[in-house]
């Protein structure tokens, strides 16, 4: 899609965006009627890229929509700009926090259950064959620091057990795992509510990692100032929260501070299934939602995409700092966005030479879970993995090209590594500076083929003429 840049302010709300989406041919409506039980998913694997917006959803009056941020593409249809000046946008939403406004109602609470049998009202898939369970994997957790009554906002997935009992899966290092161990030491309850559907502004402040965001900073200020304007923010019914006011779903309850329960397997965002693992138990008390809510469901290519955008400006702020030659960055799809890096420089002088190196250092303090790193000249295209593949082959040299960072802190994720534990790797592909040997590839004009007769039709013979 070709996305001008623009300065206009979009409007975030997560209706807009599937109206933008709509209009930009990049929705696909399923209309024949599916089922939660492994068909959702299938279809959705068949165009992992493509949003898709399921109508009839069996024994649920609810749409459901599914890779709704599942490509660049589409998140670029649904700001309305192109990959730099997202990029921009995010940044200065980040450094612009603004505090939210409450409001005394919203659509959100239209339709209310108190202690719900949740599977009677939420179509929860069943992803893979082996899943543990029907999960929610679409759910932004809201929770208060009960000392400074920060918010914090952030994606965590839950597995239904029973009726209105959910687990909740609590990694370590993530805010909402300390917020919870500390009512945990007290003996308390946590109380939380999820979130499905709330605006852009707030599922990009719960997809920011925690380097990126200190615990004290409110993600209800961030979501304010990524959408330019104050989120509207609700009273919660049976919790002494706030919640987005146009949302689609919102869940109520308590994160218990002893129960636990076995969770998993899940088909995470790595396409592996999770181990199972102890995971602690949550209690609903209250359900509400639109008149017509639409479900919204993560998997194949929006779970890792998500944050893309988020940590390549991140990185890029940063590596730019560390390395002034340095012109982009990319998060490779087969890193999942996450893993594996390439940055493009440009060596204008004799002092730029070994800064190429220096952004490999300062990639992996910004983004600690990227393993692998290539570097490479800006005349090569770091989106076409081709391009980089070629620079490999003709400007490397293994003896001289690789960086090892052995037993370096990543991602406990990868089943590989030792509780996240495992080598980085650095490959510098750049050519030195004034390096005068042949290195540019010869362009090629391509021909005009609407000007030649052509024919996919069968019955070839060596004698035609």
């Amino acid at each position: 899609m070709a996305t001008t840049a623009s300065t206009q302010t979009p409007d975030l709300s997560f209706r807009e965006a599937l109206r933008r989406l709509d209009a930009a041919g990049l929705l696909l409506k399923v209309e024949d009627e599916v089922d939660t039980d492994l068909e959702v998913t299938g279809i959705m694997f068949t165009q992992p890229e493509r949003a898709m917006l399921f109508q009839r959803v069996r024994g649920y009056g609810m749409q459901m929509i599914g890779n709704f941020m599942g490509s660049e593409e589409n998140v670029l249809a649904i700001y309305q700009k192109d990959v730099s000046e997202v990029r921009r946008y995010i940044a200065e939403g980040l450094g612009s926090p603004m505090p939210p406004t409450r409001v005394a109602s919203g659509p959100v609470q239209e339709v209310v259950h108190d202690n719900p049998d949740l599977l009677e009202h939420l179509p929860l898939p069943k992803y893979a064959p082996q899943d543990g369970g029907r999960y929610i994997s679409a759910g932004v957790v809201i929770a208060k620091d009960a000392e400074t009554g920060v918010y914090n906002a952030s994606f965590h997935r839950f597995m239904h057990v029973e009726r209105n009992r959910l687990l909740i899966r609590l990694d370590f290092g993530r805010h909402l795992r300390a917020l919870w161990e500390r009512a945990k030491a007290k003996g308390e309850p946590l109380p939380i509510a999820i979130v499905l559907g709330p605006d852009i502004g707030t599922l990009y402040a719960a997809a920011i990692m925690g380097a990126q965001l200190p615990l004290e900073m409110d993600e209800y200020h961030v979501a304010s100032g990524i959408r330019r304007k104050p989120v509207e923010l609700i009273d919660c019914r049976t919790v002494p929260l706030q919640v987005p006011a146009d949302a689609e779903v919102v869940m109520e309850g308590y994160i218990s501070p002893t129960e636990e329960m076995q969770e998993g397997p899940f088909l995470d965002f790595t396409t592996l299934y999770s181990e199972v693992e102890p995971a602690p138990v949550v209690t609903i008390t209250c359900l509400y939602h639109r008149k017509n809510p639409i479900w919204h469901v993560i998997m194949t290519n929006e779970a890792p995409l998500f944050r893309k955008h988020l940590l390549e400006g991140a990185i890029l702020k940063a590596v730019k700092a560390a390395a002034p030659c340095v012109t982009d960055v990319v998060l490779t799809a087969g890193g999942l966005y996450r893993f594996h890096l390439h940055i493009a420089v440009r060596k204008r002088s004799a002092a730029d030479e070994g800064y190429q190196r220096n952004a490999i250092y300062a990639a992996i303090t910004a983004l600690k879970d990227l393993d692998l790193i290539i570097v490479v000249d800006d005349d090569i295209d770091i989106r076409n993995w081709t391009d980089v593949e070629w620079a490999l082959a003709m400007r490397w040299d293994a003896s001289r090209g690789i960086i090892l960072l052995p037993a370096s802190r990543g991602h406990e994720i990868a089943p590989i590594s030792e509780a996240g534990v495992r080598a980085k790797v650095g490959i510098d592909a750049t050519l030195p500076f004034g390096f005068t040997k042949r290195h540019k590839r010869i362009p090629i004009p391509p021909a005009d083929l609407s000007r030649y007769r052509t024919s996919l039709a069968p019955g070839f013979s060596p004698s035609s003429s």
